[in-house]
């Protein structure tokens, strides 16, 4: 038998032989498996340890092995492929699901309600059963493992509601970190957005921000302040929000973004090329899409702080004393002082009075002064019209003795005769008319 130092060997136990892990040829099996997508490396060493992972149809019990092209790697008796380039995908994790590929206690996992076409996946990190929010999933899990790393110090931020009362000089103390069961945790950043008093207590709605992303961190961290979380829902995981997303629906992040953002992290055999995702989900209902839109707003906008009232000075509302403006009438001052008001405003008309004998006078006085009867004035009621006069002026009027004699002599006449009086009869003019008769 000829010793091939590129392939791997196992002994009768299916151990693999020493000389085989000093070969240059071929590629771990437990990073071949995280570039697979079959999960971490972390995760393939616990597959391994289990005895779930065979090369050959042999069973390994060691990570320490090499693949080599050509050989037969299963898991869970399931033939794994040749690596893909890396893909990831935003999830809308709901309420109810595990993150997990199985669950011994035969719960709704994450993956199970995955719609079809898609590769095999692993979650970066992880959500609890109770929480929901933006879960990434990768079909790389050196990716994977690079996100999940404290190292990276991706940020992770949240809202979470939770019961109690505090005050955000308290929430301020985690920025300095906090040991909570002999587990210490690093800075976390919480800022109290909303605080809602009720018969029961009181509800608040926190924005926690944080890098590590252990076990139920912000659940422990914030009981450590006496607050009870109710809901947590995750709104970021570095660069990728959760958006618009509805509950179980799913997105491929693009090739291009993968480059531009995640290329530090990923293997450069697994760099994805083109532009377009090869995924696109299946659009949902606008009515529902709406409904859910405005759902994630109502619960994750922040509440207006109410306006403070302003402060004023006592006696602010009383009103000013009214000043009293001199009367420019005596007279009427005097009568309102002896209660005779009424007595001395003058009304606006008044009928004429007895003994009135001026003719042509009418009983409703003007401000520029008696009116003169004109031909109108007999129509109005309780006018007096002034009789029209028939006896000559007298001779002193020039008009009253009619025309004089002109002292510059009689008046050229306009004839060209130049004689007075009327003009001789003539022949008619042309188109003119002729004498009558």
């Amino acid at each position: 038998m000829v010793h091939d130092p590129l392939r791997p060997h196992y002994d009768d136990d299916g151990q693999a032989q020493s000389e085989n892990d000093e070969g240059d040829g071929g590629e771990r099996v437990a990073k071949l498996l995280a570039r697979s997508g079959v999960g971490s490396r972390r995760d393939v060493e616990r597959l391994i340890g289990e005895g779930r992972v065979a090369i050959n149809g042999r069973t390994l019990t060691t990570p320490a092995v090499k693949v080599s092209p050509g050989d037969i790697l299963t898991v869970d008796s399931e033939v794994v492929g040749e690596p893909e380039p890396t893909r990831l995908f935003r999830y809308h994790k709901p309420v109810g699901l595990v993150t997990t590929h199985k669950d011994p206690a035969g719960r709704p996992t994450v993956f199970d309600n995955l719609p079809e076409g898609l590769p095999r996946l692993i979650s970066v990190g992880r959500l609890d059963i109770n929480s929901e929010g933006l879960l990434l999933l990768t079909n790389d899990g050196g990716l994977a493992r690079a996100l999940e790393m404290p190292s990276t110090a991706i940020v992770r931020r949240y809202r979470a509601r939770a019961h109690g009362r505090t005050t955000q000089e308290r929430l301020d103390t985690l920025k300095d970190g906090i040991t909570v069961e002999g587990v210490r945790y690093g800075p976390v950043e919480a800022k109290l957005d909303k605080a809602k008093d009720g018969p029961q207590g009181a509800n608040l709605w926190l924005t926690v921000t944080l890098q590590e992303g252990k076990n139920r961190e912000v659940r422990r961290v914030l009981e450590a302040l006496s607050l009870k979380v109710n809901r947590l829902i995750r709104l970021a995981y570095g660069p990728f929000a959760l958006g618009t997303l509805g509950d179980g629906e799913i997105q491929e992040v693009g090739p291009r973004v993968i480059r531009e953002l995640l290329s530090e992290h990923i293997d450069p055999d697994n760099i994805p090329t083109g532009e377009r995702p090869q995924f696109r989900s299946a659009p949902k209902n606008a009515a529902r899409r709406a409904q859910e839109a405005a759902k994630v707003e109502a619960d994750l906008a922040p509440v207006r702080a109410p306006k403070e009232k302003p402060v004023y000075k006592a006696g602010w509302a009383t009103p000013k004393p009214k000043t009293k403006q001199p009367l420019k009438d005596k007279a009427v001052a005097k009568a309102r002082a002896s209660g005779k008001a009424k007595a001395a405003v003058k009304p606006k008309w008044f009928p004429a009075p007895e003994g009135h004998t001026r003719p042509g006078i009418i009983d409703r006085p003007s401000a520029a002064g008696p009116k003169r009867a004109g031909p109108s004035a007999a129509k109005r009621p309780g006018a007096t019209v002034r009789a029209k006069s028939t006896a000559p002026k007298p001779s002193g009027s020039p008009r009253a003795a009619g025309p004089g004699p002109d002292p510059r002599g009689p008046k050229r006449s306009a004839s060209p005769q130049g004689k007075t009086g009327a003009r001789p009869p003539g022949p008619p003019r042309s188109g003119g008319r002729g004498p009558r008769g």
